[in-house]
């Protein structure tokens, strides 16, 4: 499978919301975890806590600033939110205010407790 492949995306994304629901469980964090979306169209793919961490998940290369635009829509409710894009790029770096993180080094914060 490739990671332009429709199938891949939908599996590179299941994937990243077992993981935190594994965490979330395993560290007995009684966080909530939800989906976003506005009347507007704009969505977030997980929200944490109290709109504490706001995240999205895209399994591109390349990040560009149009795939920040929910989380953006996001912070506009939540000032205080901390914004996470997780991909498939290969290095971390900032977009627009919004942390983009390799895939498995998402992974590595989320369960060293450094995500929430």
């Amino acid at each position: 499978m490739q990671p332009e492949n429709t199938d891949f995306g939908k599996a590179f994304e299941h994937l990243i919301f077992q993981e935190v629901i594994a965490y979330l469980s395993y560290s007995e964090k009684d966080k909530d975890l939800y989906y976003w979306r506005t009347t507007r169209g704009y969505e977030v793919d997980m929200i944490l806590g109290e709109g504490e961490v706001a995240i999205e998940i895209k399994s591109s290369r390349e990040i560009v600033s149009r795939h920040t635009k929910g989380l953006k829509a996001f912070k506009e409710d939540f000032p205080e939110a901390r914004l996470i894009i997780v991909s498939l790029e290969e290095q971390p770096r900032l977009v627009n205010e919004v942390e983009v993180y390799p895939a498995m080094q998402f992974l590595k914060m989320l369960w060293n407790g450094e995500i929430i």
